[in-house]
């Protein structure tokens, strides 16, 4: 089954990107297309290059999303960032390229049995000729590395791993592929939103005392076939053969070591009091 998705015809206010500068942050040197291909190089790509990470939010530091910011922060400082920040970026240099994007919100699949989330996680769709596509560089582990075609009840290959989309109602939930069953990644309605929406969940996300990013450190990676996870001091790697090595981590030192050298993330200052409190958490 083929799901068309629906765009709503608003003017959008262009804000310049530098291109150049965010190709050369993710290695890409292709074409700059609006094409599949496009499209499927470069989600491979900004999850490897620009790591999923929330410290800002338990540094106590406002998240912004304006582009200006964004690209300050995860390009020329290279920085990560969480969902709204990734794939604020992805959507704006996409639409740069002329890809037709739309921002969705989805409810986090992640927690105990029976506890609903609100739709506070930003997902991508783009029409393209071939058909919509779902895209999402921002989901710590589980994060897309290609876009999806928006069928349903269809297995599709990733490079790292399988992904499906089935209906809930009147949402649709993608589902991964994990251990040979199928588990709830996130749960999406197909109503676009606008950027006063996304404001809203950044800041209760990145400052409510009972948000997960403000209580925890959360960073993610892909390092080709890879996944590279690190939830307060527990740092996981995950093969593709099924695999997981685990470390703990116990001093500041080798927090900082792993965040610089395997998360390639360029420390911000001040950020020795967060180690503290996340190795106090062991």
């Amino acid at each position: 089954m083929v799901v068309e998705a629906r765009f709503f015809n608003r003017r959008r206010d262009m804000v310049e990107i530098d291109l150049d500068s965010y190709f050369a942050r993710i290695g890409y040197s292709g074409p700059k297309t609006a094409g599949l291909e496009t499209l499927m190089a470069l989600h491979a790509l900004h999850p490897a290059a620009i790591t999923f990470e929330n410290i800002d939010p338990l540094m106590k530091r406002p998240v912004r999303l304006d582009l200006k910011s964004l690209a300050t922060k995860l390009v020329d400082d290279k920085r990560g960032g969480y969902c709204y920040e990734q794939n604020t970026l992805f959507a704006a240099v996409l639409r740069s390229l002329g890809f037709p994007v739309a921002t969705l919100a989805a409810r986090p699949q992640w927690g105990p049995p029976g506890f609903i989330r609100a739709r506070t996680h930003m997902v991508l769709r783009i029409d393209l000729p071939e058909g919509p596509y779902i895209c999402d560089v921002g989901y710590g582990r589980l994060t897309l590395t290609a876009p999806l075609r928006f069928n349903l009840d269809i297995e599709q290959t990733t490079p790292h791993g399988l992904y499906r989309f089935v209906q809930i109602g009147d949402e649709f939930q993608l589902q991964a592929k994990l251990n040979d069953r199928w588990s709830p990644v996130f749960q999406m309605a197909l109503q676009e939103q606008l950027p006063a929406d996304w404001e809203v969940a950044n800041w209760f996300n990145s400052t409510h005392p009972e948000s997960t990013f403000t209580q925890s450190l959360m960073v993610a990676r892909s390092v080709g076939e890879r996944r590279l996870g690190l939830f307060n001091s527990d740092y996981r790697i995950y093969f593709s053969d099924g695999r997981t090595e685990h470390h703990k981590l116990q001093t500041a030192e080798q927090l900082a070591s792993v965040l610089q050298n395997d998360f390639n993330i360029n420390l911000p200052d001040g950020c020795e009091l967060m180690f503290d409190q996340v190795l106090d958490r062991n």
